[in-house]
């Protein structure tokens, strides 16, 4: 029989995870095939934009890349509990070594047309849906349930140190290889992640095919009616939707429009040190919580946390003074990365066992498939309202939902409380 979740965090050592020789080379892979992920970005976005000059096809470019998410996530999640996540992981790191072999073909021959670079497009989202959930549920194999949060946390840091370093390395390479060779050079930067896979760890539980059937859409309605009997599943799964849906990353494809509001020198300078704040709080926030490691994770203090990032966002999109700008953007970075992180180790923590997978995949549709939704709530009521007010009415809104949330959070508490005596 499966063992029953735990309904209480585990506590750990600071960097505890880090004491693993396992997981130190999964956190070295992870950062390199995040970094591969941003460097691609760089080149691909760069060129199809100087040889298109479509909107259509940026716009196109984030729905291929979430809209993965909220489609296969439940459906990734049932096939890493049936079958060895090591390998999924294995063909997400493939299909993106194929768009960036298949983006230098291109740029090579100078052949690329739109459907090419849709093509490719989704066949990265596609690759980073077959990425994500597996590599969560590895992580507890990795390290199992008393380091689990120390993973989570120094897995969401590596996430950021790529974006911070992709940029930074796409241009390099750019500017020293060309786009079309810097490219092709990119795929070697998955390879870490591949090949370490066929070495990496895993419990014999994780190793066993289980005999679960991989459902579609009925995955999705039986998982929530499973996870409807655990109380800390539903609020985190609706903290990670409602804060997705209504903002997401949404405001950082804005931040251009934001630095030439805020007037401070050169927009571009100023548009990268706004996106550097925000990467830069996440980072802090990873190496705090895990020095300090006494903040107790609980769905009232994973929703106060949503809070403060909200609140965060709201100021920064209703001031006009840079520094404080950058000072409030740091904040939401912080507020960001320790309430999705929370959230996610609690919810490894309480799913039940047999069906992890599909629980993670309804999580991560939540959380990263929602929002494809928030280009709609910050982009598209921006174009007609201004990015200011858009970003400041969808916080608004977020933070009405999220205190209901935190007073059902509260209720729930109280009643486990008077059950448990």
């Amino acid at each position: 029989m499966s063992p029953e979740p735990s309904a209480k965090p585990v506590a750990s050592s600071s960097f505890a995870a880090m004491k693993s020789r396992p997981y130190r080379a999964q956190f070295i892979a992870y950062v390199l095939a995040m970094m591969a992920d941003n460097v691609e970005h760089v080149i691909s976005y760069w060129v199809v934009f100087q040889k298109f000059h479509s909107p259509a096809l940026a716009g196109f470019a984030v729905l291929s890349h979430w809209l993965p998410f909220l489609l296969f996530s439940v459906a990734v999640g049932g096939l890493a509990d049936r079958f060895d996540p090591r390998r999924i992981i294995q063909c997400g790191m493939l299909l993106f070594i194929v768009a960036s072999a298949g983006w230098g073909v291109f740029f090579v021959t100078d052949t690329l047309q739109m459907w090419h670079a849709m093509l490719l497009l989704v066949i990265h989202g596609c690759a980073g849906v077959l990425w994500q959930t597996p590599n969560q549920l590895l992580l507890y194999d990795i390290v199992g349930p008393a380091d689990l949060p120390s993973a989570v946390r120094l897995n969401a840091m590596a996430r950021y140190l790529g974006i911070l370093v992709g940029p930074a390395a796409g241009g390099v390479i750019m500017l020293a290889l060309g786009p079309s060779h810097g490219i092709i050079l990119n795929t070697l930067f998955y390879l870490p992640m591949l090949l370490w896979l066929f070495w990496a760890p895993i419990s014999a539980q994780g190793a066993v095919a289980k005999r679960l059937a991989v459902r579609g859409l009925s995955d999705i309605v039986q998982t929530i009616r499973v996870i409807g009997t655990y109380p800390v599943l539903i609020s985190m799964t609706l903290l990670a939707g409602l804060t997705s849906f209504m903002i997401g990353n949404a405001y950082h494809a804005q931040m251009p429009g934001f630095a030439i509001d805020l007037g401070h020198g050169d927009p571009g300078v100023a548009y990268s040190v706004l996106l550097a704040a925000d990467a830069a709080g996440a980072l802090l926030a990873g190496i705090a919580l895990e020095a300090w490691g006494r903040l107790k994770a609980t769905p009232q203090t994973a929703i106060v946390l949503a809070i403060l990032w909200a609140l965060s966002l709201l100021a920064f999109a209703s001031v006009g003074i840079y520094s404080l700008a950058i000072a409030l953007l740091f904040a939401a970075g912080f507020f960001e990365l320790s309430f999705n992180t929370m959230a996610q180790t609690m919810v490894q923590l309480n799913a039940p066992a047999d069906i992890r997978g599909r629980v993670v995949g309804l999580f991560n549709m939540a959380g990263l498939g929602m929002r494809a939704f928030s280009g709609i709530t910050v982009g598209l009521f921006g174009a007609a309202i201004g990015i200011h007010w858009s970003l400041a009415l969808s916080a608004a809104v977020l933070l009405a939902f999220l205190f209901v949330l935190l007073r059902r959070a509260n209720e729930q508490a109280g009643r486990t409380r008077v059950s448990g005596g």
